[in-house]
C-alpha cells in the first residue's frame, strides 16, 4: 500500500484552484501458476508479495499435485525468486529449467496472452 504524492485539484469556488494531494491507494496481489496441459490439472497460489518464500510455498503446491511417480519441470525465467539458494526450497520431484537472459521467445508464457502485445485489450480480444 502506498500514497503518491502528486497534485490533483478539486472543486472549490469560482476563481480559486486549490492543489490537494491525490489519494492514490492500492493494494497488490501476485498469482503464482502452473498448469499440467496433458492432464489438465494446475496449482496456483495468490500472495501479498514476490519472493523465494512465495515461490517456494508455490513449488510445494505444485508437489502436491504431481503424481507420484511423476517428475515436474518449470521454465522459468531469470527472475530473483526463481534462483535455488538459500530461500528457495525445490521440492525433488520439480525441477526448474532457467531460460537463457534475453529470449522471452523461448518462455511459453510469452504466447499466453496474446492481447497483452497487440494494442488491443482483453475484452476486445476474448470477444471476437
Amino acid at each position: 500500500m502506498g500514497q503518491q504524492g502528486t497534485l490533483s485539484y478539486i472543486w472549490a469556488p469560482i476563481g480559486s484552484r486549490p492543489a490537494r494531494v491525490r489519494d492514490c491507494r492500492r493494494q497488490s496481489a501476485y498469482l503464482f501458476g502452473a498448469i499440467c496441459p496433458a492432464r489438465a490439472v494446475g496449482a496456483a497460489i495468490v500472495m501479498p508479495r514476490v519472493s523465494s518464500e512465495a515461490m517456494t510455498l508455490h513449488l510445494a503446491e505444485i508437489s502436491k499435485q504431481v503424481g507420484a511417480s511423476a517428475h515436474a519441470v518449470l521454465v522459468c525465467d531469470g527472475a530473483g525468486w526463481h534462483r535455488p539458494g538459500r530461500k528457495l526450497t525445490v521440492p525433488d520431484n520439480i525441477t526448474l529449467l532457467h531460460l537463457p537472459p534475453y529470449a522471452p521467445e523461448l518462455n511459453p508464457m510469452e504466447n499466453v496472452c496474446p492481447w497483452r502485445t497487440s494494442g488491443s485489450t482483453c475484452a476486445a480480444t476474448s470477444s471476437a
